[in-house]
């Protein structure tokens, strides 16, 4: 069966985080009581809090979800450009302050460092991930997938069979480790979930090409492995 890409609109951004919040909570907990565990990547950034407050309040199995991040920041926890304590903030607050966390940054110095330890970290996690929440960037990057990127560490993030890589873009901040490619679409679910008439045009120009280097985002659009969900509101 080939996964299609499914594009929904809605009306206002609160109709989108209470419809997709009830979803992800619906999959995930399906795959608590079929498989005794169910999985959960999220990204960062401002788009997803509000989502990520709505979660929350679902009235699911948290203690049996796990959960982690699509990509991070090499910066430390207190840090106000950290991933992690976004999720630790927004989501794992009240009902899913039981769930199972686990943060990509690590003691090392560097993302190129660390990876290894990241990946043997997250090797614990329900695989395939039952849900991945991807955002993406006006340049058409979503993880850390940046088409600013040297070459060899893009050419990793997107044919690497590796759990995890670092990335240096040129024109975001901080060193990243990011998951790769193989990692996000050895998932049952995918949702790309985009706020904003700007977010809109970009979605629409990375369907007109295939050059996933160019808008690393198209890695995930173009392919017929897993199932991707788009969710938009203006």
């Amino acid at each position: 069966m080939i996964a299609e890409t499914v594009f929904k609109s809605f009306d206002s951004t609160v109709e989108l985080e209470t419809q997709l919040a009830k979803r992800i909570a619906n999959q995930l907990q399906d795959a608590v009581d079929i498989r005794g565990r169910a999985s959960l990547v999220v990204s960062g950034g401002s788009t997803p809090l509000k989502l990520f407050e709505r979660l929350s309040e679902q009235a699911i199995d948290w203690s049996d979800v796990y959960i982690t991040l699509a990509d991070e920041r090499w910066v430390e926890l207190y840090d106000k450009d950290s991933n992690e304590a976004l999720v630790r903030a927004n989501l794992l607050q009240g009902l899913a302050s039981n769930a199972k966390f686990c943060g990509l940054k690590n003691m090392y110095t560097s993302p190129e460092e660390g990876a290894a330890m990241t990946s043997e970290s997250l090797a614990h996690f329900p695989r395939p991930f039952d849900v991945v929440i991807l955002g993406m960037g006006n340049d058409g990057h979503t993880c850390s997938w940046f088409p600013c990127a040297k070459e060899a560490e893009l050419s990793q993030a997107l044919e690497s069979s590796a759990m995890c890589c670092a990335v240096n873009p040129v024109s975001a901040p901080h060193p990243r480790i990011t998951l790769t490619r193989a990692a996000v679409l050895n998932s049952r679910q995918i949702y790309l979930h985009l706020v904003g008439d700007s977010k809109l045009s970009v979605y629409r120009q990375a369907l007109s090409s295939d050059d996933i280097h160019a808008m690393p985002i198209r890695a995930v659009l173009a392919q017929h492995k897993t199932p991707v969900d788009v969710y938009w509101s203006a």
